[in-house]
């Protein structure tokens, strides 16, 4: 799949760059990062301009994670509402997962993506949860350009050791996942016995 998804950006240019960004977000497996950082290397190459490049790649993020947010708050709610009771999700579950992104969520939104397997969800849930469009915007749009602009940026700048910097970058974003849950968890630990 990863080396389809590279023949058609090298073959159909920016507009690969978005419609493969845009489902991506969606949640087809498409390997994002792999994607962003090979179109990084193409504007070392001088394949790919890099404004141009940016844009593009920017556009399909927001396009794929505005249509998971009006998606999720669209249907999903329905959907919970509807079958939530045969996977035991309460009304008391949906309210504290208002109040949670209403809290911390739209974080969630912005760091997201650099959480594998987790940008996928952070709209759906942020629609779910109905989370108003404009807070939702503000996050989730941020987050997009510092996604886009990490990746791309790596690739430029590694020229040609992307390959196999990139060959790693899925471990260390797990590591680093990790990290940050462990740290949120002590922190949130912390808060709680200094209230006390």
């Amino acid at each position: 799949m990863e080396q389809q998804v590279l023949g058609w950006i090298t073959q159909y240019g920016y507009f690969a760059i978005f419609a493969l960004l845009m489902f991506g977000i969606v949640g087809l497996p498409v390997p994002d990062e792999t994607l962003l950082t090979f179109c990084g290397f193409l504007m070392y190459r001088g394949r790919l301009e890099p404004v141009a490049a940016f844009g593009t790649a920017f556009a399909g993020s927001a396009c794929g994670i505005t249509l998971s947010y009006f998606l999720g708050r669209s249907f999903g709610l329905a959907l919970i509402h509807r079958y939530g009771r045969y996977v035991r999700i309460t009304e008391d579950h949906i309210t504290r997962a208002h109040a949670w992104f209403a809290r911390v969520g739209h974080w969630g939104l912005t760091f997201g993506y650099f959480i594998p397997g987790i940008r996928h969800f952070t709209a759906y849930a942020a629609g779910m949860s109905e989370v108003e469009y404009p807070q939702f915007a503000l996050f989730a749009y941020s987050g997009g350009l510092l996604w886009v602009g990490t990746f791309l940026s790596l690739g430029y700048f590694l020229g040609e050791r992307w390959e196999t910097v990139e060959k790693n970058i899925h471990h260390y974003l797990v590591w680093i996942t990790v990290a940050g849950v462990i740290a949120l968890a002590g922190y949130l630990v912390w808060r709680k016995r200094r209230r006390a």
